[in-house]
């Protein structure tokens, strides 16, 4: 009898441990998420591609990736006859974390993060949708406005260490919704645009000016249209138009207000001889920018043209202020450029060979950010750079460009920095007293600047 009752507690303890292991095998093949609720699986392979870390189901539906981005940079600058004293230095350009996501093969998201600085900016944050062949998109959240080529290209594929001064007039990432349409021969895009939320500074002004005066935000109309009459393989010309209708962004430091500045093409001096200072009294904020470009094989010709206008109130008189720049560039060792039809740019170098690839480039850049009749003299400035980049391999490339840059006498940063010198021949910071000619004040000078860059 005791023989049966242990073989029956085995027989038991079997089957116990049989259905349980028959459970766990079921429950293998089921998830939950974190709110505890079922959810398809999908198994994904995982891939280094050209140094980027992606994931990605079978059927392409569904993939992520990683984008991170370190730039490197630092400066000399030959100021032993320059007005005013430049500090060298080194500095984290950028130090970026993002993660972007395929998801049911139309659906994709973005976030981008920069680290760099020791402070946290939201750089891309948006949810798209394509259809029409995936060649078209809409796009809604924190992106930038289509203007400008230059702006709207990754740092990643930039031709120089950095953006020319035209770049100052475009509008950077906003918040918005944004639908593109393109195909091979032409690209066109149209999106409404709101407020900037990069970081605490421009949304506490937004908050406060919504919290005690209940102002409304702000909003552009931006569109651009491209016509590419020649897109083949190595060749490239690109016809691209752009234009932008904006009022008065809470984001601003001041109500009805407009500032332009900018540095001169570097970021290691925080100096900034171009300034209009506040414009009181807007009303509207006109753009306007033209763009031509082309390549064959291992050369590559872009510039830009950009007129600003700024319409003010009452008898108030409008502001205008313009920019361009032509650069020229070229691969030594048989590489060529590429470009993106979807995104309207030219994208990463093919190089010419296993150890990389060695790039030339040449660029001239004017600013004017005086205008006489609306008496804001915010100075003007042309600069000359000389670059060479050796394309090591698919993530890491090194960049040397020299600057030389001749500002006018009005480029004294809002009255804080010298212009020339007076009748007693001492420095001054205001130009009405200036006594050299024209073409001869304001602060010119030259530097180098170096990158080194990792993406992956």
């Amino acid at each position: 009898m005791k023989i049966k009752n242990n073989m029956l507690m085995v027989l038991l303890l079997v089957a116990f441990f049989g259905s349980f292991q028959a459970y766990g095998q079921h429950q293998d093949s089921v998830r939950y998420n974190q709110y505890g609720q079922k959810v398809t699986r999908k198994p994904m392979t995982m891939e280094n591609r050209d140094g980027i870390l992606v994931f990605e189901t079978p059927d392409q539906a569904f993939r992520t990736w990683f984008d991170l981005r370190i730039n490197l940079d630092g400066a000399y600058y030959f100021d032993q006859n320059a007005l005013n004293p430049l500090g060298n230095g080194l500095t984290i350009r950028r130090l970026r974390f993002a993660m972007k996501t395929v998801l049911y093969d139309r659906w994709t998201g973005e976030v981008d993060l920069n680290f760099a600085g020791g402070e946290l900016d939201i750089k891309d944050a948006f949810i798209g949708y394509k259809w029409d062949d995936h060649k078209m998109n809409l796009k809604v959240g924190y992106f930038k406005e289509p203007i400008s080529m230059e702006t709207t290209t990754t740092s990643r594929y930039q031709t120089f260490v950095e953006e020319p001064y035209v770049t100052t007039f475009a509008p950077q990432r906003q918040l918005g919704i944004n639908i593109c349409k393109w195909d091979k021969a032409y690209m066109g895009f149209i999106g409404v645009h709101f407020n900037d939320v990069e970081n605490l500074e421009v949304t506490t002004y937004t908050k406060d000016a919504n919290k005690d005066y209940g102002t409304d935000e702000g909003i552009s109309v931006t569109g651009k249209a491209v016509v590419r009459p020649v897109n083949a393989e190595g060749k490239l010309i690109h016809v691209g138009v752009s234009g932008s209708y904006r009022t008065p962004k809470t984001s601003w430091e001041f109500e009805d207000t407009y500032r332009i500045s900018t540095r001169d093409m570097t970021n290691i001096s925080r100096k900034k001889y171009l300034d209009t200072d506040d414009i009181p009294n807007v009303d509207s904020h006109v753009l306007f920018g033209g763009e031509l470009s082309a390549s064959l094989n291992n050369f590559k010709f872009s510039s830009e043209y950009m007129y600003s206008k700024i319409n003010r109130k009452a008898d108030n008189p409008d502001y205008e202020a313009s920019g361009s720049y032509a650069s020229l560039s070229c691969l030594l060792f048989g590489g060529k450029y590429n470009y993106n039809n979807e995104e309207g740019e030219f994208t990463q170098v093919t190089r010419g060979n296993d150890w990389g690839d060695v790039e030339v480039a040449l660029r001239y850049d004017y600013i004017n950010l005086n205008d006489t009749k609306a008496e804001i003299m915010g100075g003007s400035a042309s600069g000359f750079t000389a670059g060479i980049t050796y394309h090591i391999n698919y993530n890491t490339k090194l960049m040397l460009n020299y600057t030389y840059i001749n500002h006018d006498r009005y480029a004294s940063g809002k009255g804080k920095l010298f212009v020339g010198t007076d009748e007693t021949g001492e420095l001054t910071k205001d130009y009405t007293r200036v006594t050299e000619k024209d073409g001869k004040a304001g602060d010119d000078y030259g530097f180098l600047q170096a990158r080194f860059e990792l993406d992956f």
